[in-house]
């Protein structure tokens, strides 16, 4: 190693970018390298979102449809079949909680939870949640159960 051949760690020295708009004599001076008029080439200037060069945009070219009812209460469904699987799994004993559902990846922590008919239950289970259907009520109670509403 001598002189010659010394050069900084990798990565120490970092390429700098163009210098524009410094004068002519770095080569990078006059329009600063946005070239000739139009809006790019004015200070100030940044692309509206959706903007596309005064053609009307298809933001605005697509009709309007639909409503959103802001009182819309949306509840998660869990399924009568979906707690027989916890008890053949051994994941719950004897009661079915908002906890115990969150626990296994059943429903998210803000949501509201509605037990279904689906499937059969034979397990007699004490089951907590927001909302039942009436195929689900009965069915839980039928097999010696409780449904409790939050």
């Amino acid at each position: 190693m001598d002189l010659s051949n010394l050069k900084p760690a990798e990565g120490s020295v970092k390429h700098q970018g163009k210098r524009v708009g410094r004068g002519q004599g770095s080569g990078k001076g006059g329009t600063a390298t946005r070239g000739h008029k139009g809006a790019k080439s004015r200070s100030g200037y940044s692309k509206k979102i959706g903007f596309e060069g005064g053609q009307m945009p298809l933001q605005r070219r697509v009709p309007k449809f639909g409503f959103n009812n802001i009182n819309r209460v949306e509840y998660q469904g869990v399924n009568l079949d979906t707690l027989q699987q916890l008890v053949d799994d051994k994941k719950v004993k004897d009661t079915v909680d908002f906890d115990t559902l969150f626990d296994n990846r059943l429903v998210h922590k803000n949501d509201l939870v509605k037990i279904l008919g689906r499937g059969e239950l034979k397990a007699k289970l004490k089951v907590s949640a927001h909302k039942f259907s009436a195929s689900a009520k009965a069915a839980i109670e039928a097999a010696g159960g409780e449904a409790i509403t939050l």
